[in-house]
């Protein structure tokens, strides 16, 4: 479920222009607001299951706009230590926003106004997204599933090369990837 989240929320925040794709991105991340925490809940419930496969499908059809450092630092992190890419997205997803925070403010807004959340600023998506991982008993850090800091600069040098790197929110330079990874470990947000 939380892979269904990380595209449409890469494509949501991608800095290319593509209007359509940021509205189905912006209806998938409601979808799966909606209807995660019930298909976890209850995996019986046909109707939740079933959005979620919408919303997994409008998160593929969406990142046609782009996808960005969460997936460029999973796609590392899996190819290093044969980790599911899913539980990666999730894991590293809240630090890839504070990392490209300091341009994603109004867009985190716009999101945040959209799902109805308490708080329609940066800080109110990303605690929804804390809580949905909660709530969903993801690992907070990647040192809960094993993985340590010892490939550090290979993780920074393989995602800066991956190609959804290109539309992440900003560009990032190896050492920043380097640091976003080491925080992911540490769970330093």
């Amino acid at each position: 479920g939380m892979d269904a989240l990380a595209p449409n929320l890469e494509a949501f925040l991608a800095p290319t222009y593509h209007p359509m794709a940021e509205g189905i991105a912006l209806e998938g991340l409601r979808l799966v607001k909606e209807y995660l925490p019930r298909a976890v809940r209850n995996g019986q419930d046909i109707d939740a299951r079933l959005q979620m496969l919408v919303a997994s499908s409008m998160g593929a059809t969406a990142f046609q706009r782009g996808l960005g450092a969460i997936h460029a630092v999973s796609h590392s992190i899996g190819a290093l230590y044969d980790s599911h890419h899913g539980l990666l997205n999730a894991i590293v997803m809240p630090y890839v926003m504070q990392m490209n925070r300091p341009v994603i403010e109004a867009e985190t807004a716009r999101a945040a106004r959209y799902l109805g959340l308490p708080h329609a600023d940066f800080n109110g998506l990303l605690d929804w997204v804390l809580a949905l991982r909660a709530e969903l008993e993801i690992p907070h850090t990647l040192a809960e599933i094993g993985i340590d800091d010892s490939r550090a600069e290979l993780i920074g040098e393989m995602s800066v090369k991956d190609v959804t790197a290109r539309t992440n929110a900003r560009q990032l330079s190896v050492d920043e990837y380097r640091q976003l990874f080491l925080n992911a470990v540490s769970g330093t947000l």
